[in-house]
């Protein structure tokens, strides 16, 4: 019988392992721009730019809004949102 505990545990890894990897926390705060300014550049929400940090999933729209926001061209977008399958363990991939 599994506890409470574990199951919660289980939840919170999956919930992780759905996140995806990118560097726009980075990039912004490089550029000493708030989350608003970022998204009033961009042309979204705050809060879309707070789940985008967060690794959530959105739209190639507004990736590339994003990407064009940071003064970045598209030819840059994989370094600012990192391709999935990339950046893994090397061991877990080589398996």
């Amino acid at each position: 019988m599994t506890s409470s505990a574990d199951t919660d545990k289980t939840n919170l890894r999956a919930r992780a392992e759905k996140r995806r990897r990118n560097n726009v926390k980075r990039l912004r705060e490089d550029r000493l721009l708030s989350k608003a300014e970022l998204a009033r550049k961009a042309g979204v929400s705050a809060l879309t730019i707070d789940r985008v940090e967060n690794g959530k999933p959105c739209r190639m729209d507004t990736k590339r809004k994003i990407i064009l926001a940071l003064g970045m061209t598209i030819e840059d977008k994989d370094e600012v949102f990192v391709p999935d399958g990339e950046g893994e363990d090397e061991d877990a991939t080589a398996q």
